[in-house]
């Protein structure tokens, strides 16, 4: 049996970005249980499934916007801005699988 996340905890990990709710890739990678590159891997395997406008690279400005709101969390030590998915790129993302 799956476990339940906490509907705070989901809420959360939702940003206004570019007038758009997002959730960064690293996140739902995080919900899903796999590593932030296996979620892009099926991203990728599953392009023409996906809205034209479901994800965006995050600039670098908006990324340390981010970063300087949410001072308790741990980034890493991340090469890349992450992505943020749209929610009807999240939605498109539950049916394909991470």
């Amino acid at each position: 049996m799956s476990e339940i996340t906490p509907h705070e905890s989901i809420m959360n990990k939702i940003f206004l970005i570019r007038d758009m709710k997002v959730m960064l890739d690293k996140d739902l990678a995080e919900l899903y249980g796999v590593e932030t590159k296996v979620l892009k891997q099926a991203v990728k395997r599953n392009i023409s499934r996906f809205p034209d406008d479901f994800m965006f690279q995050l600039t670098s400005g908006e990324f340390e916007n981010l970063r300087s709101q949410i001072v308790t969390s741990s980034w890493g030590g991340s090469r890349y801005t992450p992505m943020g998915l749209t929610s009807s790129g999240s939605s498109t993302l539950s049916r394909v699988g991470a």
